[in-house]
Order: structure tokens, then sequence, then C-alpha cells
């Protein structure tokens, strides 16, 4: 088949939409690049249609398990030879997995980076001719990206085991400065490799932005979106308190909903998420752990109850809205409190080096007794004054991801395998993504405070030329 058949065939589509032609045709003929396309405008066709038109084996690497499983899912309903590996195998599916690879099966690999620290998967790897290498969510390569993950960095290594493969980076959200960064990261000559922009330009999204004293005039906007707006609705909070209060509220209306956040357990998660897929005008209140691989067309209705982080990450869950190129509100309720619980976030997600190096001492000394602990408990060892800091989560989750501790708390099987990597004691660099943070967060705040176009400032933020809007509250 060719490209065009294999898009009608696989994928039940009767054309290519926007640059995904031109970006498949570039990475077919050998060629490197960057994708910068909105989210849900179709960014894994671009390597996925290649892979399946070559005779050698696409590695993907993902960032998120619950993702990769998604999309390997869903090829392997089309008929796709497709697989992931990843840590929610058991040992013996993982074998199988990297034997049926090393024998040439398989024509689309989902990894995570930190598989790349796996000698029985290297091997496996080496078995096989690397025709294409993609990177989903590239902008996790860069540290000042808004979703850093160490092992990204090491993208230059990796291409180097695989003999330098032909290269797609993909992200739906990248600064200037974070462009830069994926490009020297992925160790590509500036020259060698293709830019494909998109722009973040969504015509069918109205932005809007209220200004509001407390919780009940909150309450009144989110009513009065959910009766103007209806079909799929999502609200997202920044805290989980704060949600369940709202949620008690709207029980108290009558009005049914789903509830998802971090503190959910893994079956709970995936029972709610795919009860949101496979249902109709389904209203879920959520936190920013859901959202990743969320591909629903029908979504009317996005508010965010308090301020998000950053543009990157407001960008990036709007995004879910409209994907069937309808009409779809995107309202932000802005209240001054909410900028106090941003500044506590940015302060718990910058331990200090201190805080740090405590932690692992504490780990060490514990050794296989940690496991016999809750949370809380370890947490008590470190903070004393107040229960709500979330440092700890922070360090154990920089720890997993420097690959010197492997396993979790609430699996039980918690354990430090390297030395504290001296590079997370530099206060220049704590400083510096401290100070990173603040001024995403203040890019926010000057977005809740625009009296000019509100999509021409997001562009201006990504570096992309602004076009006509006429679709946010200001302009309207």
């Amino acid at each position: 088949m060719n490209k065009l058949e294999t898009l009608k065939t696989i994928f039940g589509h009767d054309e290519f939409r926007g640059t995904q032609e031109e970006i498949i045709d570039h990475v077919i003929a050998g060629n490197h690049c960057l994708v910068i396309m909105p989210t849900g405008m179709g960014k894994s066709l671009c390597f996925q249609i290649p892979a399946l038109l070559s005779d050698e084996l696409t590695v993907v690497i993902s960032p998120l398990i619950a993702l990769m499983k998604d999309q390997v899912d869903g090829l392997v309903e089309k008929g796709v030879d497709a697989t992931f590996i990843n840590s929610s195998l058991t040992k013996s599916e993982r074998e199988n997995r990297y034997r049926r690879v090393a024998e040439g099966g398989y024509c689309l690999l989902y990894v995570t980076p930190e598989r790349f620290r796996k000698n029985e998967f290297l091997l496996a790897l080496g078995q096989r001719r690397i025709g294409l290498l993609a990177i989903d969510e590239a902008h996790c390569i860069s540290e000042w990206g808004h979703d850093f993950r160490p092992d990204y960095t090491r993208i230059a290594e990796f291409r180097k085991k695989m003999n330098n493969p032909t290269t797609i980076a993909l992200t739906a959200t990248a600064t200037s400065e974070v462009q830069t960064d994926i490009i020297k990261q992925c160790g590509f000559d500036v020259d060698s490799v293709k830019m494909f922009h998109e722009g973040i330009y969504r015509p069918n999204l109205e932005l809007r932005v209220t200004d509001l004293i407390d919780e009940n005039q909150k309450m009144e906007a989110i009513l009065s979106g959910l009766e103007d707006y209806p079909g799929t609705q999502i609200l997202y909070f920044t805290l989980i308190k704060t949600l369940e209060r709202f949620s008690e509220l709207l029980i108290g209306k009558g009005i049914r909903h789903l509830n998802y956040h971090g503190k959910l357990d893994p079956h709970d998660r995936k029972r709610i998420q795919n009860k949101f897929m496979k249902g109709k005008n389904q209203l879920i209140l959520a936190t920013n752990a859901f959202g990743m691989g969320v591909d629903k067309e029908d979504v009317r209705l996005i508010i965010h109850v308090e301020v998000p982080s950053s543009p990157e990450s407001y960008y990036q869950e709007i995004g879910r809205a409209g994907r069937d190129g309808k009409k779809s509100l995107c309202h932000l309720l802005y209240c001054q409190d909410d900028l106090a619980t941003q500044l506590e976030f940015i302060y718990w997600r910058n331990p200090n080096n201190i805080f740090i190096e405590s932690t692992y001492n504490l780990l060490v000394s514990c050794g296989e007794g940690v496991n016999t602990m809750e949370y809380e408990m370890l947490q008590e060892k470190l903070v004393r004054k107040n229960r709500g800091d979330h440092r700890l989560s922070t360090v154990l989750s920089v720890f997993d991801r420097y690959g010197i501790t492997e396993g979790s708390l609430e699996k039980g099987d918690l354990k430090v395998i390297a030395e504290l990597d001296p590079v997370l004691l530099e206060e220049d660099r704590i400083s510096e993504k401290e100070k990173i943070n603040n001024e995403r967060l203040y890019g926010m705040l000057k977005y809740v405070q625009l009296e000019t176009c509100r999509k021409n400032y997001l562009h201006e933020y990504f570096g992309v030329a602004a076009e006509k809007c006429e679709h946010c509250d200001n302009c309207l």
C-alpha cells in the first residue's frame, strides 16, 4: 500500500490534514524533523504511516505508560503489529516481547526513555535495524520544558546506539527556547533538521477569562457554562480538595459527573477514563493528572476553575476541546487567591539541596525498612510542621527519573540503587528552575489580565506569527 491507501485502509481517513503529508514524505525520504502541531491534530500519523510503509522497526519513545498502552491498543485493533515494553508488564511478558523484537517481530515498538537503562532491552534492540525513531512529547527533552524527564536528555546517546536512524520529534507545546534545546539534545546539526510548525491556532475555540471574587461566583459561572455548552465537559482543578468540594456542590444540585485525580488507584483511574471516553455528554472534574492520551472529539466545554501553572499546561489542556472542529468554549475562572496556591506548588516542586540530601540519606538509612512505612510516616521524618508539604513526592519522583531509586512506596518495593547525582544539589540549577517556574506563572497571570487578543498573546508566547482571532472574549 502507498501512504494514502494506508491512511484510508488502516486509519479510516480520506485525506491528510494540514502538513501531515509533507511531514510523512520528508520522513520517508530519510530526513530528520521537529514537528510542533496542536493537540488533537494528528501528530501520531506522521510517524505511524512511515512505520507501516517500512520493512524496518520504528521505535517510539513516549513518556507515559498509559498513553503508549492506549496508542498500541488502538493500533492492534486496526491490525497493526505494534507493542509496548514498560514496567507495567510482568517479567515473563517483557522477556517474550524482547524475544519477538530480536526475532524480527513488530513494526512499531513503544518504550519509555528509562527502558534504555536495561541491558536486556538494548541486546534485543541490537538485533534489529531501526528505520525510524519517533520522540513523542519531545518538550520533555528540555530541562526548561514544562514536563522535563532526565532520561530524555540521553536521546543523542540512544540514537547512537541505534545507528542514528531517521528521527522525528513531536510536541504540541514548545517555546523558541525549548525548540532550540530539543534540536541540541537530539544531537542534530541545526541545518540537518527541518521544523514543521503548524502554530496553535484553533478557530473553533472561544477563549474566555472571568475575574471572580470567591467560590460562590465560580459555581454560578460553572452552572451557566454547563447549561450553555451541553455535550462532553471537563472542569480542571489544581487542588484535589477543591475538586471534591465542587463535586459535593454539584451532587447537591443533582448534576451527575465523574471525578479523576492522582490519588485514585490506577484501576479506578482507568475505569473512570474509559467511562468518560465511551460515554456521551459526560461531565468530568479532574486535576491535570487527566488528559494525556485522551482523544475525544466532542468536548464542548473546558473550564479551568483554578488558574493553571503555565501557558504551556493551559494550552495543552484546552487543546482537548473541539477536536471535531465545532464551536467550544475554554473558560478560565480567575480568583486572586489561586495565585497563592500556585506559588506554594512552585515551592514544593523545587526543594532545596538540603531537603534533597536529607531525603536520600533517610532512604539509605532505612534500607528495606522504608517499605514498611506509609508515605505520611516517611514525610513526618522530614517535614514536621506542614502535612500539606509535597516536597517529598517531588524528590521521590526525581530520584526515580534519575535512576537513583527503583520501585515505589505504593508497591512496597522502593530501594536505592545508585549514588545521589551531584547535579541535583547544585544551588544555581535549583534557583534557575524555580525562577523559570515563577516566570511561567507570571506568563499565565499576564494572560489573565490581558485587554488585547488572547490568542495573539499565546502565539507570541510560543514564538508563532500572530493571526486574526475574533474568537476570544477581548476581540468579541
